[in-house]
């Protein structure tokens, strides 16, 4: 069953679009303001959003450029904004689609079915680089045959970087996308934790193969 968080601060919005994809099996999380929304992206890690515009805290353009920046999860901008510089300004900040209220269900059903089917079949859940292979379904690493044991969170962090090989994250990016939430932890625990899977995944972690250091920056994943 396929996540799906709606982002929208008019409760009769909420109800229609939270009725219509129920009624199609989906699972809804729902957020009336930027700064839930904020916490649930990152708790709840949906397959897909719907995203409202004119947002309180955080309007959705803001929230749709930062997910954007960490993952590749299907956004579709569900707004009153319909004129072409708004569309514009939607899909530079990185949505994959826009449909302008007031909307008719059917479309919109049809529309997210579309955007979930483009996403799974651009999804691998297998990484393989130069001696290090990733299988993210059975969440299991092998270093030149060998598998390694990594802990969870040790894992989620590999495996996002190894998404986005070349890119280059901040430690902020890191932390949101890996940590969420987690008022336990702190920037350093990122620190931490890339020592501690170079410790596990490098021959040489003072110098790493496969995650880099950009310093004054932050990470990298290099593929090759």
């Amino acid at each position: 069953m396929a996540r799906i968080l709606l982002v929208d601060d008019e409760i009769s919005i909420k109800r229609v679009v939270e009725q219509t994809l129920e009624r199609e099996g989906f699972a809804v999380d729902y957020a009336a303001d930027g700064l839930a929304a904020r916490d649930l992206f990152a708790r709840r890690r949906p397959d897909l959003v719907i995203l409202d515009v004119m947002l309180p805290e955080i309007d959705g353009f803001e929230l749709c450029r930062r997910w954007r920046e960490v993952s590749d999860v299907p956004i579709l901008i569900l707004s009153a904004k319909g004129d072409i510089v708004d569309k514009s300004v939607g899909f530079n900040c990185g949505a994959d689609d826009y449909l302008t209220k007031p909307f008719s269900p059917v479309e919109l059903v049809l529309r997210v079915k579309a955007l979930l089917r483009r996403s799974r079949q651009g999804r691998t859940d297998r990484v393989e680089t130069a001696g290090l292979q990733i299988d993210a379904s059975q969440r299991r690493v092998w270093v030149d045959g060998r598998e390694v044991e990594l802990t969870p969170k040790e894992f989620d962090l590999l495996w996002f970087l190894a998404r986005h090989p070349g890119r280059v994250f901040t430690r902020e990016q890191i932390f949101e996308h890996v940590w969420g939430d987690d008022v336990l932890s702190d920037l350093s625990t990122v620190t931490v934790f890339m020592r501690r899977l170079r410790e596990k995944i490098e021959a040489d972690p003072r110098k790493p193969r496969y995650l880099k250091t950009i310093w004054g920056v932050g990470y990298k994943f290099v593929a090759g």
